[in-house]
Order: C-alpha cells, then sequence, then structure tokens
C-alpha cells in the first residue's frame, strides 16, 4: 500500500493498470530434434496418472516429551503411498517443444482506471518524460533476451543438451519476420548478447518497442525446443489446490496444468501463462543488495522484489526502492528516480496491477 503524504495531491484511490505483455499458455508437444521444422511431426504431451510407493523422509517432530521412541520407530517404516501426475516424452520422441504467443500491447504507463484527473496528469507527465529521455529500448532488450535464452521453460531448460527458440512476428497470420536463437548461448545472469546473436537480438528488441511505445501491434509466436531424451521427464506447471476437503485421502499431491477439451480424460500438458509472463519480466538487476559482486542476478519485477523460491523480498519499503516509495517521490513530489529506477517503475506498470491507496487507515 503506498504511503501517505502531506503534499496536496494524493495517490488515486482507483488506480489499474493492465499488462502490456499477454503471453498465452505454452503447450506442450513431443517430436525429434532433426523434426523442428515439420510441425506435422510433433504431437501432443499427455499427463497421465502414476501410483507410487515411497518412504518416509520429511523431518519429524521429536521434541515432545511424550513422544515414545517406538511409535518414532513405527510412523518412519511405514510406506509413503502417493498418486501423482506426471507428463514424459515419448520412447520414441527426444525433444519437448514449447509454443506460446506473445502480444505488447502499447499504452505503456497509462492506467487502465484513474478516479483522480490531477494524479493522472502528474503521472502521465511523468511517463511521458520517461519515453522521450530513456525510452522503452532497454526494457525490450531485456524483454528479448528472455525469450531468446528460453528463461520461460524453467526447469524443462536445465539438463537439456540443446535448446532453439524460434520466435516469429506475426501480420496477417504470416510470419513476416522470423529469429532463432541458440538459448544455451545466452546467459541467464545477464544480459549481454552473444556477438553471433546481437544483430538478431536488436531487431527483435526493436520491435517489442515499438510494441511498448504503441507505433505497431506486435504479436509474436514462440516455440522452444529442448532436446532432454527419449522417455524423460517434462515440466509443465503445476496446480495449486486450495480446496482439498475435509480429508486428503486418496488425493493426488501433485496435479499438472492442462489444457484442452474438457470432456477428455486426459488433456495436454502446458505450462501457466502466469508463469510465462514471471520469466518474461525477470528483468530487474537494480534492486539493492548486501553484497557487492557486480551486477545482480535478475529477478522478476514485483513491487517488493519478492522472490518467493528464496523467501525474501529485496526491495522493502524501508529501504525507499520499492515501486510505491518511487512512484510517489516520482509523481506527487517531482523527484524522478535515477534512470535505473526508472526502468523498474515503468517496468512495475508494464507488468500491470492494482496501484490505488486506500483512504482507510
Amino acid at each position: 500500500m503506498a504511503t501517505k503524504n502531506t503534499d496536496s495531491l494524493k495517490t488515486a484511490s482507483v488506480l489499474a493498470f493492465e499488462r502490456k505483455l499477454d503471453p498465452s499458455d505454452a503447450i506442450f508437444s513431443a517430436g525429434n530434434w532433426a523434426d523442428r521444422a515439420n510441425h506435422a511431426a510433433w504431437l501432443p504431451v499427455d499427463v497421465r496418472e502414476k501410483s507410487v510407493r515411497g518412504t518416509i523422509s520429511n523431518r519429524l517432530k521429536t521434541g515432545g516429551k511424550d513422544m515414545d521412541p517406538a511409535k518414532l520407530d513405527a510412523e518412519i517404516e511405514k510406506p509413503n503411498l502417493q498418486r501423482v501426475d506426471v507428463a514424459t516424452l515419448p520412447p520414441t520422441a527426444d525433444t519437448l517443444q514449447a509454443r506460446f504467443t506473445l502480444r505488447v500491447l502499447g499504452g505503456a504507463g497509462a492506467p487502465s482506471a484513474c478516479n483522480s484527473s490531477a494524479y493522472l496528469n502528474k503521472l502521465l507527465a511523468a511517463v511521458k518524460s520517461y519515453a522521450d529521455t530513456a525510452g522503452f529500448g532497454e526494457l525490450a532488450r531485456r524483454y528479448a533476451s528472455n525469450l531468446a535464452n528460453a528463461r520461460f521453460l524453467w526447469r524443462n531448460r536445465v539438463g537439456a543438451e540443446m535448446v532453439e527458440v524460434q520466435i516469429r512476428h506475426l501480420q496477417d497470420g504470416a510470419a513476416a519476420k522470423t529469429w532463432v536463437f541458440n538459448a544455451l548461448n545466452l546467459s541467464l545472469r545477464h544480459f549481454d548478447a552473444p556477438a553471433a546473436d546481437a544483430t538478431a537480438l536488436a531487431e527483435l528488441a526493436q520491435v517489442i518497442e515499438q510494441g511498448l511505445a504503441g507505433k505497431k501491434f506486435v504479436l509474436l509466436e514462440v516455440s522452444a525446443f529442448a532436446r532432454v531424451g527419449a522417455g524423460q521427464e517434462v515440466f509443465p506447471s503445476q496446480e495449486l489446490i486450495l480446496d482439498k476437503g475435509s480429508s486428503t485421502a486418496g488425493l493426488k499431491s501433485k496435479t499438472l496444468y492442462t489444457v484442452g477439451d474438457t470432456r477428455e480424460k486426459r488433456g495436454v500438458a502446458a505450462m501457466h501463462s502466469q508463469k510465462i509472463g514471471n520469466a518474461l519480466r525477470t528483468v530487474d538487476t537494480w534492486y539493492p543488495t548486501e553484497d557487492d559482486f557486480g551486477q545482480s542476478a535478475p529477478i522478476a519485477v514485483e513491487p517488493y522484489g519478492s522472490v518467493t523460491s528464496e523467501g525474501k523480498a529485496y526491495r522493502q519499503p524501508k529501504v525507499k526502492k520499492d515501486f510505491y516509495s518511487l512512484l510517489d517521490a516520482w509523481v506527487l513530489k517531482d523527484q524522478a528516480p535515477e534512470a535505473e529506477q526508472q526502468h523498474y517503475v515503468m517496468a512495475n506498470l508494464i507488468r500491470g496491477g492494482v496501484f490505488g491507496e486506500s483512504g482507510k487507515d
């Protein structure tokens, strides 16, 4: 929540932004590396159920004075029976294809809802100043790099022998331009392009920049091929099951995300669009750190720099480098952040969200 300020201008209580990088779900299919250009050779990756008999391996509570050692021994000797979803390549296919589309929408920084005309005018002035001086080139370059390096494959990228990304700029349903990248040649820790890919990345970044600036409609089709080995397991998104009912008996301990006809018993393995979007906006290297090892590894753009896998927020309000502190200083107090933090603020507006200030104490 934004901090209240004593100036006459206040943050709008209704302030919302639509995301400007709009990916679809990524659909998984299987084939062979040599058939990357033959779309008819690729078949959907099914999700099936597997029942396994495992062992008890979690840490047990042993500090209770009433804990009977005999009962503890009996507990860890029990089998751990599980029902899980699994997705694998067939024995005749060695490569995973993940395919999705990405719309790059114009009007970056302009809210979709704002109930204060005074605040809206100041905000749009700040956005215009950013577009005229810094521009969207730096953010577009980083978004383009995250497409080319296949960061969106997540665990499927790890351990792959080869990874190729094909990106097509679609116009009137046809590819106006196609770029092909060897994803493993591009780093996940920085955005410096290898010499062999510099021209293609610059072209892709320019298209994304034009889309964010509203100069043209941009629709990209992205196909990533990861050669992981015949029959190997692949990793679509895992569903978060919040309502498990009154009993967990007989329920699956892992449910994978699928798309397709709901009448079918088996859907096609897929990755959530939210997970794709998280990978694409992993461009924040400007957050404060406690060490001094050069450029920080990128994290996803979030208002507080939250990284749930680490249980840490890198942009805490007390440091005044969080999104709300920077935005308030920029719009309400005419204190423009340094250029790097302006990129961060704009990346949050491109991310989208509801950022109004509540009138409640």
